[in-house]
């Protein structure tokens, strides 16, 4: 087992997801929840959702319901935060001001921090004159030194002011679990506003109060962030209170190295859904963007096979590439190996069929335990579940003109091949309707009569059913076929004898 001090896991962990709820879950996100969620999993300790909506205009109640579902969906459970309580909350940044307040107050009572009364105009002034002489632009220092006489004076005046952190002299860094050790000095840094002119709280400062106050050990996040990472730093120095242990997660890129964006396909974990992925092998690929298991070449495993392994010494510096043909493999051998029953019953895959107008928009439980018995004879050639009514064109048969391949219909016209369909058809046509027995009856019955084996005898027979040279097992869709045909469905499924009559006349 890797040691606390190698794979940044201590027993146990306190880590946090902190999403804005200003839009749908994107990859990106769900892959630094995934990260955060198995850490916690794997110390035995806590996995906390906190939702950071100080930006009133963009947060939406629906975005926050939607990024839960979200995440249940996964399977990422939380242990403490919104919905949950716990011991430091409130978990909503908006119902938290008054903490803000008070530790922006100590922080100002203490000379830790400043009030800076310079205008937006003011600084973007100073900003365009840094920029054409070349300078990093940075905050000048211009109300550091004001006298309390001074500050007094403005504030009788009534001037809107910023409350600014006083950046300390020397240098300020940290040890990255991912990236080692990353170090500047402080001239670098502009004094971080803490809080705005409004009086509302800055990211950086909310952060800081909620991960120390929330006991965080560990934060883990976007490689976006490292810019943020020393100002925090010194925010929590300022605070005198203890340095969480940083990861920082690199970007996922789309196929052309650009960051992964709607151009790409889909990105937000509601798309994923909407398009008939599986929760298991989402979340099962978006924990190999960037990290990889010990064993060489595992790839496919649940979540608890993950979490038994996670750690991070083996998350990777270097961008991950999202590839969505190795996502599609993934879901696809995951649909594989679950049932058609519970498709229809756990992943809701009957809607995709209601949607087409395939079956009733309230199906009964005999529709839906015949579109299981569908589903398993299309699985294996989709690679998501919206993908199954395109695919179901051999079960719901033809509304106009049979649909026969070109090759097949060449087929047919073959002596010994049509002498195979017309025997086929032919003893078909005896029987009121077909069994599974007296399908393999059937067949040996032609086989004997016209000396037919092998691939002879098969291809002539799925194609006469069928229209098309290849397809699922025939024994289970002609069983499909004939249960279909008595139900009663918004487009009809022909039985085995409208079928063969309608190919063989075509």
């Amino acid at each position: 087992m890797e040691t606390a001090e190698k794979s940044g896991i201590e027993n146990p962990a306190r880590v946090r997801f902190a999403p804005s709820p200003t839009g749908l879950l994107h990859v990106g996100n769900v892959r630094t929840a995934l990260f955060n969620w198995l850490i916690a999993r794997r110390s035995k300790g806590t996995f906390i959702l906190r939702i950071e909506d100080t930006d009133a205009e963009r947060s939406k109640p629906e975005y926050e319901k939607q990024l839960k579902r979200d995440l249940e969906w996964l399977g990422l459970d939380w242990n403490e935060g919104i919905d949950r309580g716990g011991d430091y909350g409130p978990y909503r940044q908006s119902d938290r001001y008054d903490i803000y307040q008070e530790h922006a107050r100590w922080l100002l009572e203490q000379d830790k921090a400043f009030r800076c009364f310079c205008t937006e105009e003011e600084l973007e002034r100073v900003r365009r004159r840094q920029l054409q002489n070349n300078e990093t632009p940075r905050y000048s220092g211009k109300c550091r030194q004001l006298s309390k006489a001074e500050v007094q004076a403005r504030l009788d005046r009534g001037i809107p002011y910023t409350l600014r952190l006083r950046v300390r002299p020397g240098t300020v860094g940290f040890s990255d679990l991912v990236f080692g050790r990353i170090e500047i000095e402080t001239a670098q840094i502009s004094d971080p506003v803490l809080m705005r002119s409004d009086h509302s709280p800055t990211y950086n400062f909310c952060c800081v109060i909620d991960d120390f106050l929330m006991k965080i050990t560990h934060v883990i996040r976007g490689d976006g962030h490292l810019s943020n990472t020393h100002r925090q730093i010194l925010i929590y120095e300022a605070l005198g209170a203890p340095v969480p242990q940083f990861a920082h997660l690199s970007t996922i890129l789309g196929p052309d190295g650009q960051k992964l964006s709607k151009r790409h396909g889909a990105t937000s974990v509601e798309e994923f859904r909407r398009q008939g992925y599986l929760a298991e092998a989402l979340a099962n690929y978006l924990s190999l963007l960037g990290w990889s298991p010990p064993t060489e070449g595992q790839e496919v495993m649940s979540l608890q096979e993950i979490t038994g392994q996670f750690d991070l010494s083996r998350v990777q510096k270097s961008p991950a590439i999202f590839d969505t043909a190795k996502l599609n493999w993934m879901n696809r051998t995951y649909i594989n190996k679950t049932p058609g029953s519970s498709l229809v019953k756990d992943e809701g895959a009957d809607r995709y069929f209601i949607d087409a107008g395939l079956i009733p928009s309230q199906p009964d439980e005999q529709v839906r335990n015949w579109l299981a018995r569908v589903i398993d004879l299309l699985k294996s050639h989709v690679d998501h579940l919206d993908q199954l009514p395109a695919e179901s064109g051999i079960v719901f048969g033809f509304e106009g003109a049979p649909e026969i391949d070109p090759e097949v219909r060449d087929m047919l016209r073959d002596p010994e091949a049509g002498a195979v369909a017309r025997e086929f058809a032919r003893l078909v046509e005896e029987k009121e309707s077909i069994t599974a027995e007296d399908y393999r009856r059937i067949v040996a019955e032609v086989k004997t009569a016209t000396k037919q084996k092998g691939r002879n005898l098969f291809h002539p027979i799925r194609g006469v059913l069928t229209g098309r040279g290849s397809g699922p097992d025939l024994e289970s869709l002609i069983a499909v076929y004939e249960e279909g045909s008595r139900l009663n469905l918004p487009r009809k499924v022909m039985s085995c004898h409208e079928r063969l009559r309608a190919i063989l006349n075509a």
